[in-house]
């Protein structure tokens, strides 16, 4: 492993500081401010705007709601999640078909530009099992971009192995023409596009082992210096998963917990070992 990047500077986001609103069919955790959980000092970090952590019972969900010039993702940590919105027919069906809705699942990431603006829906349309899953939103590099939507799925097997990139910059940039943004090619290949010097990245490291992330992607990202990443360990594993970041005895994380990482560069490696009783998953939010 390389350097114990010992100029970073770690800030714990305990699990029990986020806001947390429990609507019976919702119980949500807000690492930012979000709804009506406010706290000044949890706005942003870098271009990391919402980080929530949902969980949504059965037969219940978001209704049809617009959003805009917001980068918007779920990740989704088990249980289903239908996706609809104003681009595609609003139709019911009993089978999965990407041109009348998305049924997500486990390692799926589905991805939408809000742009100048769209209009969707996310349900739990499953009879018995709840969803859990991370609904998280960036600030786009500029205003009133055309609505798109990017729905992938990212193996556990890779995850396993070492962390999985999954969502880079748009590699046209700021200035993308139209034939570009249609082309929609990210920065790193087999990742989603977004519209920001974002990157985001996902691994199960198994316990005892560890695994390291590359700050920016490498060179991915435009904006090298300074680089912003926020570190989550879902509750995935009933509190038995835990982890350590850059081999500080005072970073470690239990479940629900974040870390803001900061003062590191595009190039830099942030070591995670996972110390906990089970393999942990972890979700990383780089940016400048």
């Amino acid at each position: 492993m390389s350097r114990t990047l010992s100029t970073a500077k770690i800030a714990l986001r305990r699990s029990a500081d986020r806001g947390h609103a429990d609507h019976g069919w919702l119980n949500s955790y807000h690492s930012f401010s979000f709804a009506d959980y406010y706290d000044p000092a949890f706005q942003s970090f870098g271009q990391l705007r919402v980080l929530n952590e949902d969980r949504v019972q059965p037969q219940n969900g978001f209704p049809t709601h617009p959003h805009r010039d917001a980068e918007i993702f779920s990740y989704i940590l088990s249980g289903e999640l239908t996706h609809r919105d104003s681009m595609l027919k609003m139709k019911d069906g009993s089978t999965v078909n990407k041109n009348d809705f998305y049924r997500m699942k486990r390692g799926d990431v589905q991805f939408t530009t809000g742009g100048t603006g769209i209009a969707h829906s996310e349900q739990n349309e499953h009879m018995k099992d709840w969803v859990h899953f991370l609904q998280i939103w960036a600030l786009p590099w500029k205003r009133g971009l055309t609505p798109r939507y990017h729905t992938s799925t990212f193996p556990e097997e890779a995850k396993r192995k070492g962390f999985v990139t999954i969502i880079s910059p748009l590699k046209a940039g700021p200035e993308a023409t139209a034939a570009q943004e249609k082309e929609a090619e990210p920065a790193i290949p087999d990742t989603i596009p977004i519209h920001a010097d974002f990157v985001m990245g996902a691994s199960i490291i198994p316990a005892g082992s560890t695994f390291g992330w590359k700050v920016g992607g490498g060179d991915a990202v435009v904006s090298k210096k300074d680089r912003k990443a926020y570190v989550h360990l879902p509750m995935t594993k009933g509190g038995k998963a835990k982890i350590r970041l850059a081999g500080r005895e005072d970073s470690v994380l239990s479940e629900g917990d974040g870390a803001f990482v900061s003062k590191v560069k595009a190039g830099d490696e942030l070591s995670i070992e996972s110390i906990g009783e089970v393999e942990a998953e972890v979700v990383i939010l780089d940016s400048n």
